[in-house]
């Protein structure tokens, strides 16, 4: 049966909550793998592992309420490409859901293993390498978000943005956070997953010059398309 489209108040609750849940997932398996052992490459096996499978889920389940994005870098990429089916005050109220989702994510996961919430990280994540594989890793992303709607197969992308994240943590020298909303809520965990206020504005930047770098080439590849706007809402678009 096919779902009637959700009120905007529902689309933002589902894009707070998803948000909130994936950076608990990313952050509370950090801090797991932590506990459970001192090897990095371990640790990174554990929490790439988890953040993909989480990703993958909260897409299927929320895809259908908010289009899942969880990342505001989707969500401006989204709205780019049809302007005219989305207002900016819609854009707005998912930016603000993501960044009080992915906080609250926060918060949770550090409260869930006995730390106190709250603590801001140390760990500087400002190198001009990192932000280069942040880059990559964010325009990646978008370059998959866009290219399932071009190609008309949305319904893959559960499987296919969770398999790029879970790789882009590997592949990328910046682990792959490619998302604005979750680098703010992960200034908020002093452990692995983590990354200092400092380094949020530099990682930012990194993110959204990815984005314009994954929307260009999709244009490159496929073309600009403003044709119906049912595939695009239909598409389950995320964050990582």
């Amino acid at each position: 049966m096919r779902m009637s489209p959700a009120s905007l108040p529902r689309r933002v609750a589902a894009e707070f909550t998803g948000t909130a849940a994936l950076v608990a997932v990313i952050v509370g398996s950090g801090l797991r793998a932590d506990s459970l052992s001192q090897d990095v490459g371990v640790r990174l096996l554990a929490n790439a592992t988890a953040s993909a499978l989480g990703l993958g889920l909260l897409i299927a389940l929320l895809g259908p309420l908010s289009g899942a994005h969880f990342n505001p870098v989707v969500t401006l990429s989204e709205w780019w490409g049809r302007r005219r089916e989305q207002e900016g005050r819609e854009v707005l109220a998912y930016v603000t859901a993501q960044v009080a989702g992915a906080v609250s994510g926060a918060l949770l996961a550090e409260a869930m293993f006995g730390r106190a919430p709250g603590s801001w990280s140390t760990e500087p994540r400002a190198a001009l390498h990192l932000l280069l594989g942040e880059a990559v890793a964010t325009a990646g992303l978008v370059l998959v978000v866009q290219g399932l709607r071009h190609i008309g197969r949305p319904q893959l992308a559960p499987v296919a943005v969770a398999g790029y994240i879970g790789a882009a943590i590997w592949f990328t020298s910046s682990g792959s956070f490619a998302n604005p909303a979750a680098t703010v809520g992960r200034s908020l965990t002093d452990s692995f997953t983590g990354i200092a206020p400092a380094s949020v504005p530099a990682y930012a930047a990194a993110q959204l010059l990815g984005m314009l770098l994954g929307m260009g080439l999709a244009s490159v590849l496929y073309g600009t398309d403003r044709g119906s706007a049912e595939p695009r809402r239909a598409s389950a678009r995320r964050t990582g």
